[in-house]
């Protein structure tokens, strides 16, 4: 089984390869709330962005320029921030009540999203493709406002981009995955523990 995956990774593209290192990246940056990160991440999308779309995953095509956006957020919003314990104890660690009516309006709009995906297009993988990325960026957004729940989301949505990448032949992208579930869990720790300095640019 090793030794198959090794052989897909080596078919690999440069691309997928650059962006995957990227995105690794971003998620070793961010487990240190290093600003660097969103400049880590704007680029690694970019490329996403061009792969996804060629092979008909328009929703994650789409959630990787959107993710353009968000980092170019999330580079503003740390600038003016603490660390993540400082901020959670200034009210960024949100309710269950709130999480809740986010499960609810964003499950909403990827429903209706994943129905018009699946009856006017060709994508493929359309449900988990709407639902990881509708989740994604609710996930995202709590990265940007360093909420320390951010990480549960991220285990189950890594999860099951591990499947989907696998079932679409993106092995490496779908090894990122499985490293980003160990990262993760390592992000969980810093987060809660680091009490340093509250922007490092570098």
């Amino acid at each position: 089984m090793l030794s198959e995956l090794m052989d897909q990774l080596m078919l690999s593209s440069f691309w997928e390869l650059g962006a995957l290192l990227l995105a690794l990246a971003y998620l070793v940056l961010a487990a240190h709330q290093r600003q660097g990160c969103w400049l880590a991440a704007a680029v690694s999308c970019c490329v996403y962005a061009s792969i996804f779309w060629d092979a008909k995953l328009y929703m994650e095509s789409l959630l990787q320029v959107i993710y353009v956006i968000m980092a170019g957020y999330g580079w503003w919003q740390w600038r003016q921030q603490g660390t993540a314990i400082e901020e959670n104890q200034r009210g960024h660690h949100y309710s269950f009540k709130w999480h809740f009516k986010q499960w609810v309006w964003v499950s909403v709009v990827a429903v209706v999203t994943a129905l018009l995906l699946q009856n006017y297009t060709d994508a493929d993988a359309v449900w988990l493709d709407t639902f990881t990325t509708a989740f994604s960026l609710l996930a995202t957004y709590l990265v940007t406002k360093k909420a320390m729940e951010t990480w549960w989301y991220w285990l189950v949505i890594d999860s099951v981009y591990v499947y989907l990448y696998l079932s679409k032949g993106f092995v490496a992208t779908a090894m990122l995955f499985v490293l980003y579930l160990v990262l993760v869990v390592y992000a969980m720790y810093r987060w809660r523990v680091d009490d340093g300095p509250a922007v490092q640019t570098t």
